[in-house]
């Protein structure tokens, strides 16, 4: 059995761990809270936004913009796809960082032509570890999102985009399922499909819908220049949305982490002083012993 030295080392060792753990886990509770109110004051615009390009795909004919995905021409294999992979700048997040690029990894492996584009320092160093080419590191960006990081992102695809650079965007990012629970996901940025837009719509939005089907739209001057308006603000919402989501799962994920590593703390700290107890009380009982063994001697010695 160790020494009480040793267990009382042991004990103060785990308590300053604690109370780093513990620390940790109310920056992250707060940093959540105040993404979250942020997020909620800035989303009714981006999904007015998203309701008004979804009412423009359903009502032009397919093939009429490069934003709408043409699914005649589509040819997944010859294709030029860039994949925006978001993770954090630091890790002790539990397996958010690592559901990320796993599902990453799987994407660059089944595509032919990707390229690589990264938000936060832990998937820039760990790319850069397995050799793997990054067009663009967007260090930095993952902490603290805010809607100018999200426009530099978004603005710096769609030119590639536009340029004919590449064919396809898609996102890569973790969203908060619930409470306990997060979502890696991947969603295609551009080109926007009628479809999944359709499908995203809120119910109360597609009931409406049905009610000016057979309307006609105008675009003035086109749909081209229409598009060319709305499509960057779109990018840079959605864009804002995968980062602040991305950044609350991140949060949520350490919170659960050391959440986990407290209550580990606390087992350990109370299995160990158990032992400390039973170690004082043995010394206790071999120092009585002792005392009593030498007592008895000298009673034997005076009686001699």
């Amino acid at each position: 059995m160790a020494n009480t030295r040793e267990i009382k080392g042991r004990i103060k060792s785990i308590q300053d761990t604690r109370k780093i753990t513990n620390a940790m886990y109310l920056i992250s509770s707060t940093k959540l809270r105040k993404v979250k109110k942020e997020l909620d004051a800035t989303r009714p615009y981006f999904s007015t936004l998203q309701r008004a390009i979804t009412r423009m795909a359903q009502h032009s004919p397919e093939g009429d913009s490069r934003y709408f995905l043409n699914h005649e021409d589509e040819s997944p294999f010859s294709q030029h796809q860039g994949y925006l992979v978001i993770t954090a700048d630091k890790g002790l997040a539990a397996a958010y960082n690592h559901n990320v690029l796993k599902l990453a990894l799987r994407q660059l492996e089944s595509s032919t032509n990707p390229t690589l584009f990264v938000v936060g320092e832990y998937g820039h160093q760990f790319f850069k570890e397995r050799h793997i080419p990054i067009e663009q590191s967007f260090l930095y960006t993952a902490q603290n999102p805010t809607l100018n990081r999200a426009r530099n992102i978004a603005l710096e695809l769609l030119e590639r985009y536009d340029r004919g650079e590449l064919d396809s965007i898609y996102i890569i990012y973790t969203n908060v399922k619930n409470a306990v629970a997060n979502d890696t996901i991947m969603t295609r940025l551009l080109p926007l499909d009628r479809e999944a837009l359709a499908a995203d719509e809120p119910a109360a939005d597609r009931s409406l819908e049905v009610t000016d089907i057979h309307t006609n739209y105008e675009f003035n001057p086109s749909l081209d220049e229409v598009l060319n308006h709305l499509i960057p603000s779109y990018l840079v919402g959605f864009v804002y949305s995968a980062l602040v989501d991305s950044f609350c799962a991140e949060q949520n994920a350490r919170m659960m982490a050391m959440d986990a590593a407290n209550r580990n703390a606390d087992e350990m700290l109370h299995d160990l002083n158990i032992q400390y107890n039973r170690a004082r009380q043995a010394m206790i009982t071999q120092e009585i012993t002792e005392v009593a063994a030498g007592a008895k001697a000298q009673r034997k010695v005076k009686s001699v």
